[in-house]
């Protein structure tokens, strides 16, 4: 674990094959003002992992941001039973054996003080709440940008993750995610808007190389598929963590 700015900790977690590309993981944990410690997408559970979450504070809140960020929840609620479950109705309906104490949606939740929380909506394949811990301009996202090294490829899934758009330092959202927005540009133009409205002075993403600077650029470049005068699919997962 290490501490990427004051009260933001990140996790590396193991390798997982996703359409027969591997996915690096990655957790991250925000401690509150009152110790309570916010924890998204939690990561494969071991001893000293546990012993590092521990020193930092209380496990207060769990947070599976899509319906593909779920596979390690169960060791965490187990390990924190008093922890809430936070997570997509997605999510929900895909995990009806976890207990979830509340629904993302709006856009804010009992962490507002500290984290603001957005919907990205307008697929039919998937919806995932993103997250901005606001004393450090942090953007928190789990798929709607991926930007693996290329180096954890190889030839033939290089070939694959480019097409899909999440290599490094170009990546985005992977393009079959990209493709399902086909008649619902003007909503994800909507959503795009309000976290550049964010002004994120880092980009902090589940799957591949941190954004740490020219983040605007970066999302815009990202995102230029929706653009208005090029309103049609350009570029092409089953769970992560």
């Amino acid at each position: 674990m290490k501490q990427l700015c004051s009260n933001l900790w990140l996790a590396d977690g193991d390798t997982v094959s996703f359409f027969t590309l591997p996915y690096s993981t990655r957790m991250t944990i925000i401690r509150l003002d009152d110790g309570n410690l916010w924890v998204h997408s939690p990561i494969s559970l071991t001893e000293e992992l546990r012993t590092q979450v521990n020193a930092l504070g209380h496990v207060r809140w769990l947070i599976a941001p899509n319906h593909l960020h779920h596979l390690f929840v169960t060791d965490w609620q187990q390990a924190w039973p008093d922890a809430e479950l936070w997570g997509t109705q997605e999510v929900q309906k895909k995990r009806p054996d976890l207990h979830f104490s509340g629904t993302l949606k709006g856009t804010d939740g009992p962490w507002r003080e500290a984290i603001d929380q957005y919907l990205f909506t307008g697929s039919p394949a998937m919806t995932e709440c993103v997250f901005l811990h606001r004393s450090s301009a942090t953007l928190i996202v789990t798929d709607l940008i991926e930007n693996i090294n290329p180096a954890q490829f190889n030839p033939v899934q290089r070939g694959l993750a480019r097409l899909a758009g999440i290599v490094a330092p170009k990546g985005g959202m992977p393009l079959d995610w990209r493709l399902s927005f086909r008649r619902h540009h003007s909503e994800a133009r909507a959503n795009l808007e309000q976290i550049l409205a964010w002004q994120p002075k880092r980009i902090v993403m589940a799957h591949g190389i941190l954004i740490t600077d020219h983040c605007d650029a970066f999302l815009r470049r990202a995102f230029a598929w929706l653009h208005p005068n090029a309103d049609r699919p350009h570029e092409q997962d089953t769970d992560k963590n």
